[in-house]
C-alpha cells in the first residue's frame, strides 16, 4: 500500500538533508540494529542510511520502502517519466526496497522497466505478490503464472520476497511459497493485509511460524499492531513491512497548515511526512516503512526520514500526545483516502473500478 501528501504539508523538506544527524547512543544502535554495510553512494553528511535485518534470514534492507499502489498505475501510453524520477529519487536518497503486486495496474511493468535501467538494480530487494485461488482448491496453475508473469516484467530469476496478498488462499499459497523459496524461485515468503481486522490472522500465522515477513498496516493514528502482531513477530524473527503509514494521505489533511512542533527536531523531522515515518520507524519491530508517491519532490522529502536518529519510546508518546490536541486528528479513520484528490491516480485500477460501478447501477 502507499501515502500521497499534500504540497502545503511538505513545506521546508529542502532543507531536510543539511539537518539530519547521525545516529548515535543506544537509540542509534536500535536503529541500526542488525544493519549491514550501507553502499558509499548513501552515505552523506547527514548520516548513515538506518538499515534493518529480517531475524529469520539475516537479510538487511532499508528501513523505508518504495509503495507503488495505485501511484504507480498509469494507462497505457501514459507518460512515465515523473515515475520514474520518483524511483530515482528513492534510490539516489539510499532506498532500497519497493514492494509492487500484479494487481496494481501497470505498477509492476513500470517497476520492472526503471530498475532494468538503474545501476543500482542489483542491490534493491523487490517484494511482489501472489493473489489467486485457482479453478480449485489446491490448484497452484494460477499463482504459478502469476509467479512467472512477475520474473517477466521486474525481469528477475528470483523475487526476493514473495507475499500472499491479503491473505488469499492462504492454506494453499503460503505452502507453494514455502515451496517456491526451497526451488530457488524466491528467496522469502510473506503475508500481507491492509486492514486492521486482519490482524489477529496475521499473527496467529506468524506465531505458527513457516513466514519470513509480515506486512500489515501500522501508524500513528491506527496503532492496533502493537498489541499482538508486532511482539509476534519481533519474538519470531519475522521481518515486518508497513503499509499505510500516512493513512493514504489524511494524516497530511489534518495537520496541513499547522507548523511542526519543537520537539521534531530532536529526531531530525523537518517535514510532517518525517514526522510520521520516523514515528513508525522507531517501533524496534518494524524493518520497513512503505510510503508511495508520484510526485518526486515529495519521493525526496520522504527519503529524509532514512538518515539521523529515530524517536525512542517515550518520545513517541510524546508526538502521539501531540497529535491528540489537534482537532480531526480522532476521525482520521472516517475520511476518504486523499482526501480532496479525487481525480488523482485515474489507472488502470480506477478505471476498471469506473467500469464496475457502471455495470451494477444499470
Amino acid at each position: 500500500m502507499t501515502d500521497e501528501v499534500s504540497r502545503a504539508g511538505r513545506r521546508g523538506f529542502l532543507g531536510a538533508a543539511a539537518l539530519g544527524a547521525t545516529l548515535a547512543g543506544a537509540h542509534g544502535a536500535l536503529a541500526q540494529a542488525g544493519g549491514g554495510a550501507v553502499p558509499a553512494a548513501t552515505a552523506t553528511a547527514a548520516g548513515p542510511v538506518i538499515t534493518r535485518r529480517i531475524g529469520r534470514t539475516g537479510q538487511t534492507v532499508t528501513a523505508l520502502g518504495l509503495g507503488t499502489f495505485l501511484t504507480y498505475d498509469l494507462k497505457p501510453g501514459d507518460r512515465r517519466d515523473g515515475l520514474r524520477e520518483v524511483l530515482r529519487r528513492y534510490i539516489a536518497g539510499g532506498g532500497r526496497l519497493i514492494d509492487t503486486s500484479p494487481l496494481y495496474g501497470s505498477a509492476e511493468v513500470s517497476v520492472g522497466a526503471f530498475l532494468a535501467g538503474t545501476p543500482e538494480q542489483p542491490e534493491v530487494f523487490v517484494a511482489n505478490k501472489i493473489w489467486s485461488t485457482g479453478e480449485y482448491l489446491g490448484d497452484e496453475s494460477h499463482a504459478l503464472a502469476s509467479l512467472e508473469q512477475s520474473r517477466l516484467r521486474i525481469w528477475r530469476a528470483s523475487i526476493d520476497l514473495m507475499q500472499c496478498h491479503t491473505l488469499v488462499n492462504a492454506p494453499v499459497i503460503i505452502p507453494l511459497l514455502q515451496a517456491w523459496k526451497r526451488e530457488g524461485l524466491i528467496r522469502h515468503v510473506g503475508i500481507t493485509h491492509h486492514e486492521t481486522q486482519a490482524q489477529d490472522e496475521l499473527a496467529r500465522i506468524v506465531e505458527g511460524g513457516g513466514v519470513d515477513v509480515v506486512q500489515t498496516n501500522y501508524s500513528i493514528f491506527s496503532r492496533s499492531a502493537e498489541n499482538r502482531l508486532l511482539p509476534a513477530a519481533a519474538d519470531r524473527g519475522v521481518g515486518v513491512l508497513v503499509n499505510l503509514p500516512l493513512e493514504k494521505a489524511r494524516l497530511m489533511r489534518v495537520v496541513e497548515g499547522r507548523p511542526l512542533p519543537d520537539f521534531a527536531r530532536e529526531f531530525g523531522a523537518t517535514t510532517w511526512a518525517q514526522f510520521f515515518l520516523k514515528w513508525v520507524m522507531g517501533h524496534p519491530a518494524v524493518t520497513s516503512v512503505l510510503c508511495g508517491t508520484s510526485n518526486p519532490d515529495h519521493a525526496a522529502d520522504n527519503v529524509q526520514a532514512l538518515r539521523g536518529p529515530l524517536p525512542d519510546q517515550a518520545m513517541r508518546r510524546r508526538m502521539v500526545a501531540h497529535m491528540e490536541t489537534i482537532p480531526g486528528f480522532g476521525d482520521v479513520g472516517r475520511m476518504p483516502w486523499y482526501p480532496g484528490k479525487d481525480g488523482m491516480y485515474q489507472g488502470l485500477i480506477r478505471a476498471s473500478q469506473a467500469r464496475a460501478r457502471a455495470r451494477l447501477t444499470q
